[in-house]
């Protein structure tokens, strides 16, 4: 397994994130604690969580994910060797998050009540990667990226920079990070940590694949130049990259069988563009993860790839894609698709 910086903190986090966020749902207590099992036995450090999790968000199930690696913390007296990321919600009219019902923002009370709660989830008294999980601005972050006249309605960067600084110095996080942001957002977060000396964001946690690759527009360039790595999720879409929902297959207990959120994937000539990578996969004689994964873990700003799974299974073989070849040819193919038909997924 390799390891790389995560942006400017001096830790070191495996090319493999562990995703989590099917368990509390999909996953029970016991195959959670199974899969991190496995990972680490493969090599991985890197768990990535929310208090949002499991997915798909409800009260019945917010935190679950948390709290099953919080237990298997207790069982294992593993969290030394674990770089442990969570997230806290941005602005949504889901009320379930806070005690009070109220509207889920960025301010200081909330962030207060979310780093302490997730800290007393996960069984820790501290969390290596806080992460604001979206923006607290009224902005579209997922399945698409049409800007319009938003209102200036939101916390100020600095005030959520310091509530998080707060954190740091009491020992409750170490380090920081953003998702689904915007290449405005992250170079503000920025400006107001050299600004006012706060903390610095240390990586982006965006989508990122195989038809999705809107983040190389802008934010590719910032992760580079500014040591703000990129951390992918849904780099196999949501699944649609593994080939099996290809011609109208429903695994059972797939989540678009349980939950048909996969719309994102679905529209325009994504489903096109899917079928042509999972065939140049084959060509290569890989398989379609293989190909998907292994594109995302070999970008220049890819600080980590973040996996998922329900079944030990597909836990393998997504982590031994990390190990699989990547030649020229492939790199060529790849950017032949993707050029003609740029981003149909974004």
């Amino acid at each position: 397994m390799e390891f790389r910086p995560l942006g400017r903190t001096g830790l070191k986090v495996s090319a493999c994130c562990l995703g989590t966020m099917t368990w509390g749902e999909q996953n029970s207590e016991a195959e959670g604690h199974a899969q991190m099992d496995e990972a680490v036995a493969r090599g991985v450090n890197f768990f990535d969580t929310a208090e949002l999790y499991a997915i798909p968000p409800k009260p019945e199930t917010q935190g679950s994910t948390e709290r099953i690696i919080g237990s298997w913390f207790a069982k294992t007296g593993k969290r030394r060797e674990i770089i442990l990321a969570t997230k806290i919600v941005g602005r949504t009219a889901m009320d379930w998050f806070r005690d009070n019902k109220a509207p889920a923002r960025q301010t200081r009370a909330q962030i207060d009540f979310a780093v302490e709660r997730s800290l007393r989830n996960l069984q820790t008294d501290y969390i290596d990667l806080y992460q604001l999980h979206w923006p607290d601005r009224p902005i579209p972050v997922f399945g698409g990226h049409v800007y319009k006249d938003y209102p200036e309605d939101f916390e100020p960067f600095e005030a959520i920079l310091e509530a998080l600084d707060g954190h740091i110095r009491k020992g409750n996080i170490r380090f920081i990070g953003v998702s689904n942001e915007s290449s405005w957002g992250v170079m503000r977060f920025l400006a107001e940590s050299e600004a006012n000396g706060l903390p610095r964001m240390a990586s982006i946690q965006n989508a990122y694949n195989l038809v999705n690759r809107t983040f190389e527009i802008g934010l590719a360039e910032i992760a580079m130049r500014e040591h703000v790595g990129l951390l992918a999720y849904s780099p196999l879409a949501q699944g649609y990259l593994s080939g099996k929902y290809r011609h109208g297959a429903l695994p059972k207990g797939s989540r678009k069988a349980m939950f048909n959120r996969l719309g994102r994937y679905e529209a325009g000539s994504g489903v096109r563009m899917i079928d042509a990578y999972c065939d140049l996969a084959a060509q290569f004689d890989l398989r379609p993860e293989t190909l998907a994964l292994k594109f995302c873990d070999t970008r220049a700003f890819m600080t980590a790839t973040i996996i998922g799974a329900t079944t030990l299974e597909q836990l393998r073989i997504d982590i031994d894609a990390f190990d699989a070849p990547w030649t020229e040819d492939m790199e060529k193919a790849v950017t032949a698709l993707h050029e003609s038909c740029p981003n149909p997924c974004p």
